[in-house]
């Protein structure tokens, strides 16, 4: 027999187990024992997530996902916690940056946040892409854009930047992040920074 492709592979298996996918099965007592699928009562893990079947297999089939993720990464991960390592100058362009960048900007934009950074995706590189585009800007309460002195600003992805303080009074306002999802919390922020680094410019 041949070498099947991923989705060949996922097709046939579609077509062996048929629309009747076995969901539990039987034990004692006549009780049906759910598979990973069914959702569960809480436990001390906290509450049950219902997982898909299908994603299951497509996962068993093409492996697990390498980053860049198309996801990000949730506080407790550990590369989260783990220094980013600089970029090389022979890195810069490169395919492998350029994949990176493009994913940074892909998941930034789908989850409508102004900053994601290279280890948010599961890449631990210093690379940090920002942008607040004018549909955001303007999504926000005018007495908010005033309270926070808030204007758009075009992308800009940096490569090892570096930060320095140009005022560093405390303002502290209610901040969400893309690695704590669900969370709000006030962060105190320094009045002024600067953000210096390698600027990304494509190939």
């Amino acid at each position: 027999m041949g070498q099947l492709g991923a989705g060949q592979l996922l097709a046939r298996a579609c077509r062996l187990m048929g629309p009747a996918l076995p969901w539990g099965e039987k034990v004692a007592g006549g009780a049906t024992r759910a598979c990973s699928s069914t959702p569960a009562g809480d436990g001390p893990e906290g509450p049950a997530r219902p997982r898909s079947y299908w994603r299951y297999l497509r996962r068993l089939v093409r492996g697990a996902p390498k980053p860049p993720y198309t996801r990000v990464c949730q506080v407790g991960d550990p590369i989260l916690r783990a220094v980013a390592a600089p970029v090389e100058p022979a890195q810069l362009m490169g395919p492998e940056l350029q994949r990176l960048v493009q994913r940074l900007v892909q998941v930034m934009r789908r989850r409508r946040c102004v900053g994601l950074s290279a280890p948010q995706l599961g890449v631990p590189l210093q690379v940090l892409a920002l942008e607040f585009p004018e549909a955001l800007f303007r999504a926000c309460a005018p007495r908010l854009r005033e309270a926070r002195q808030m204007e758009p600003f075009p992308l800009r992805v940096f490569v090892n930047p570096s930060l320095r303080v140009l005022d560093s009074r405390l303002v502290s306002f209610p901040e969400g992040c893309e690695s704590v999802a669900g969370f709000l919390a006030c962060v105190p922020r320094f009045q002024a920074v600067q953000i210096s680094g390698a600027v990304w410019q494509g190939p």
